[in-house]
C-alpha cells in the first residue's frame, strides 16, 4: 500500500525520496500500463503548481506519439511526431523546458491553463519509448534543477519498461 509522505528537505532530498517511491512502486511489476500509471500518479502528487502529468507513448509505425497514462484534464490523444513541445522531445531525445508556452512556436494547446512545460524523453538503450509531458498553470514552473532530477525520474521509469 502507497502512503504519501511529506517533502520537506532540499529538493534533492525530495527526488531522491521521489525516486526511491518509484522504484518500490515499479519493481517486479512487468505491466507497463500499471508502472506508467503509478509514475504521472507518483509525480503528480508530488509537484506542485502543476496542472497536468502524464506520459505519451512513440508509436513508430504511425510517426506519432499516442496518450498514455495520465493526472489531468482530458488531453490530446495523438500528437504527430516533431510537432509541439512532445514531438520536438521525442524528435531529438532531448528535454524540452518551456517558460512561456505560447512563446513556443507550434505549441499545441491541450488545456488552456498551462503557462510552462517540461517534456522529457523516455529511452531504453537509446530507443525512444515516449514522452513524460508535464504542464504548468505558472509561468516559469521549472527550473534547471527541475529538468535535471525529472531526467533522473524518467531513467528510473525508462529502466523498469
Amino acid at each position: 500500500m502507497f502512503e504519501p509522505v511529506s517533502y520537506q528537505g532540499t529538493l534533492k532530498n525530495n527526488f531522491d525520496m521521489l525516486n526511491k517511491q518509484l522504484v518500490s512502486l515499479i519493481e517486479g511489476e512487468t505491466d507497463r500500463t500499471a508502472n506508467l500509471a503509478n509514475a504521472s500518479a507518483l509525480l503528480n502528487q508530488f509537484l506542485e503548481n502543476v496542472n497536468w502529468t502524464g506520459i505519451y507513448l512513440y508509436h513508430e509505425e504511425d510517426g506519432e506519439l499516442v496518450l498514455g497514462p495520465f493526472q489531468g484534464l482530458p488531453a490530446c490523444i495523438r500528437i504527430p511526431f516533431e510537432k509541439g513541445v512532445c514531438g520536438t522531445s521525442a524528435a531529438e531525445k532531448r528535454t524540452v523546458r518551456v517558460d512561456d508556452v505560447n512563446s513556443f512556436p507550434g505549441h499545441i494547446a491541450c488545456d488552456a491553463a498551462s503557462r510552462s512545460e517540461i517534456v522529457v524523453p523516455l529511452l531504453k538503450e537509446g530507443s525512444l519509448i515516449g514522452v513524460l509531458d508535464i504542464d504548468s498553470p505558472v509561468y516559469h514552473r521549472f527550473s534547471e534543477e527541475d529538468e535535471q532530477y525529472l531526467e533522473q525520474f524518467a531513467e528510473t521509469l525508462s529502466a523498469h519498461l
